[in-house]
């Protein structure tokens, strides 16, 4: 393999072979954008479903959807409250019926299915879908089934247009909330947000060069590499999606752009810091290309595969949007990878010492790379090997308490939470939730479904109305209705509208929460009710044999997320923990090295977490983070710090030949010290461009990772690891040691 990657490093830092590798990159970029479209074109919101098996809540879904057959799609929910949060007016009162008017007519958007007929109802009905002050009101709008989610944005867009043009000054606002809103907002939200992204990163990383290296070129060409391999990438992943080969997620393609040019930079960072060693000691650039790329390009490799073998792990999760993460973060590394051992050396092969101007190296001929001891990292690898103990022991309690923190953090699975808090689904989300019980905005639909006819007879009005007592009985729970007469008995019309099914085989009961729908007991309650299922039909004379109960809604949903979420979680910690584990310890030659290095790795993520939920909660005020922030800290902080590790360690391993194990350590710090922590402040400031996002799951988790990068690079990387590598020597330490 060594007179592999020895040919490899000659081909590749040779006139010829730069060239072709640079012809090739844009010959592929150049097809590419003539017959693919790009990520921006095809991505979409992936939805919170399983990737594998239906979830209990879509199994009751669709029980729901046999029974009660509808045309209908996603509703949304028109939201309005007069001037000051006083009570509506007759003259607001007439707008809203004006508008409801106009959305039961022909001249509605071609995408609403149907609406509320609130012009056509009583004061007194209207009343109903006001709240108790009368100061709010809420009309359901149904849209049309699989809508495309810029259709939604569409309709809904025309929707309030023509509620500004109704209420025109006269103190009346509407907002649009419901699932569609949802989905409007979420397109709002990142249009256009991959170019601010994108511009954003770029703008960074080039200042971030510019202050690190002074050197215009430097500052470029690690752009113009990301910049040519996101150009293959993009279209890619564009042509994957159009061809439906799989969900290309918009988060993901965010995501994605971040890590390609923080990783690109890193590895340019590599290659330049050793290349501008050898053009001291080499006249030919080709030759000093070569010398300086040939120890770096097993690291890269190892790198590159560790973080193919990470994201493709994500292809075993079982909700939906971390394995659409999968494919995305997979083609992405695999050109990663290939750009960073063919267009790296490439151009700077071509560039030669011109790239480092104005700071261009001459040739020296020094014999050998001897450390300043006198700058930062040289004192530090001196400190850390000299009182390891100290160090590792001052710094394992500190990370330690900071990991303790985790548990007290509290997680959020309502979406809107993460919306900025002027958009409008979350203002109309927030002004019925102040009006009205909170479990009224996202009821609770539970399904009883026989394989025969059901008998509609006192006995059995008698069973449900104790079911219904019984459940309310089981919780926060506001009421369960219908609340059925025996008079009811005598005929199907008398029955309460959507209670029995068409089919005669169903009937529906609605559960109203008292708390917070999407809150975590909302969801230890259903939780709950689902483990009791049987045990109640039973205690109430309904027979589980004949009859079945399932439990539908958005509370539901979130529990089947919350389940799929911590399933993902113990699967993808466990499988990238073993899989890297296995790789450092083939990388390192050590079983002992491996263990330390994970071990390092794992304390720093929970460190971050739980440093991280510190700031979090008690500096910016957020009382809850996303459910999802966890695995993405985990899968990118883990793969990304094998990056600073397999450096660290490579250089440890070449200096044992020459130096003793302490010695060998604090050169390997002293020497790689430099590079792995501009490294680390270019991809730390790198994800923390994230917080341009507009989303709150977004913007924390740059936040998180800036953070994470940062303790790894520094703390971790440059003085934990080292410290305790110091009581871990290797039998093939000191066979050539000298002075």
């Amino acid at each position: 393999m060594n007179n592999m990657l020895h040919s490899f490093s000659k081909w590749i830092s040779s006139t010829k072979g730069a060239i072709i590798s640079i012809v090739v990159w844009l010959i592929a970029i150049a097809v590419l954008s003539a017959i693919a479209p790009g990520s921006g074109d095809v991505e979409e919101t992936t939805d919170e479903d399983s990737a594998h098996a239906n979830r209990p809540s879509e199994e009751a879904q669709d029980i729901m959807d046999k029974n009660y057959p509808s045309e209908e799609g996603p509703p949304a929910l028109l939201v309005f409250q007069g001037d000051k949060n006083e009570e509506i007016t007759e003259e607001q009162r007439e707008d809203i019926e004006d508008l409801s008017e106009w959305l039961n007519s022909d001249d509605k958007p071609e995408n609403v299915e149907s609406a509320l007929e609130f012009y056509d109802m009583p004061e007194k009905v209207q009343d109903i879908f006001l709240s108790d002050d009368k100061s709010t009101a809420h009309i359901n709008v149904a849209m049309k089934e699989d809508l495309e989610p810029d259709e939604t944005f569409d309709t809904l867009d025309a929707v309030q247009d023509k509620a500004d043009e109704i209420m025109d000054e006269d103190g009346l606002e509407m907002n649009i909330t419901g699932p569609a809103g949802i989905a409007a907002d979420t397109i709002s939200l990142f249009k256009n947000a991959n170019f601010v992204l994108m511009f954003a990163t770029i703008g960074l990383i080039f200042v971030l060069l510019m202050i690190i290296y002074r050197s215009p070129l430097l500052a470029v060409i690690p752009l113009i590499v990301a910049g040519l391999v996101y150009s293959v990438v993009d279209r890619v992943i564009g042509l994957s999606g159009d061809k439906g080969w799989f969900v290309v997620d918009s988060q993901a393609t965010s995501i994605m752009m971040i890590l390609l040019f923080a990783v690109l930079t890193d590895y340019s960072l590599f290659v330049l810091s050793r290349f501008r060693y050898e053009l001291k000691l080499h006249d030919s650039k080709s030759e000093a290309m070569a010398k300086a790329f040939e120890p770096v390009l097993k690291p890269i490799l190892f790198s590159g595969v560790t973080l193919f073998i990470a994201m493709v792990v994500l292809f075993l999760a079982d909700f939906t949007p971390y394995n659409n993460f999968a494919p995305v973060f997979s083609i992405a590394i695999v050109f990663i990878l290939l750009g960073g051992i063919t267009l790296i050396p490439a151009i700077f092969a071509l560039a030669g010492r011109k790239a480092f101007w104005p700071f261009i190296p001459k040739v020296e001929m020094q014999e050998e790379k001897k450390p300043n001891k006198k700058h930062f990292w040289g004192v530090v690898g001196k400190a850390v090997t000299k009182r390891p103990g100290i160090t590792a022991g001052i710094l394992l309690i500190v990370m330690l308490a900071a990991s303790l923190n985790i548990q007290s953090m509290e997680f959020s699975f309502n979406q809107l939470e993460s919306f900025p808090d002027d958009t409008d689904s979350r203002i109309g989300y927030e002004k019925l939730a102040d009006k009205l019980p909170e479990g009224e905005l996202a009821k609770t639909n539970i399904v009883l479904e026989s394989d025969e006819k059901l008998d509609i007879d006192e006995d059995f009005v008698d069973h449900i109305n104790s079911l219904r007592k019984d459940i309310e009985d089981q919780g926060d729970i506001e009421e369960v209705s219908p609340e059925l007469d025996k008079d009811m008995v005598g005929s199907k019309d008398d029955l309460p509208r959507d209670f029995l099914a068409d089919t005669d085989k169903a009937v529906q009961l609605d559960v109203t929460l008292k708390g917070n729908p999407y809150s975590q007991p909302s969801l230890d309650l259903i939780d709950s009710l689902r483990n009791k299922q049987d045990s109640l039909l039973e205690k109430n004379g309904l027979d589980s044999d004949d009859i079945t109960m399932s439990i539908a809604g958005e509370t539901a949903e979130k529990l089947d997320v919350r389940d799929m979420n911590q399933r993902d979680m113990i699967i993808t910690f466990t499988i990238i923990t073993v899989l890297i584990t296995i790789m450092l310890m083939f990388q390192s030659g050590s079983i002992i090295m491996g263990l330390v290095m994970i071990f390092t790795m794992l304390l720093s993520y929970t460190a971050t977490l739980g440093l991280s939920w510190f700031v979090i909660e008690n500096i910016l005020g957020f009382d809850t983070l996303s459910y999802r922030l966890p695995l993405y800290n985990f899968v990118f902080l883990i793969a990304l710090g094998v990056d600073y590790n397999i450096i660290l360690v490579s250089r440890i391993r070449e200096e044992i030949s020459y130096y003793n194990w302490r010695e060998a350590i604090s050169r390997g710090v002293a020497l790689t010290g430099g590079v792995i922590s501009s490294a680390g402040i270019i991809l730390a400031g790198t994800f923390t461009v994230l917080i341009t996002q507009p989303v709150q799951e977004l913007y924390l988790f740059g936040l998180m990772m800036g953070m994470g990068v940062l303790i790894d690079t520094f703390i971790v990387r440059g003085m934990l690891l080292p410290s305790i590598l110091t009581f871990t020597k290797p039998k093939q330490a000191n066979k050539k040691i000298t002075d």
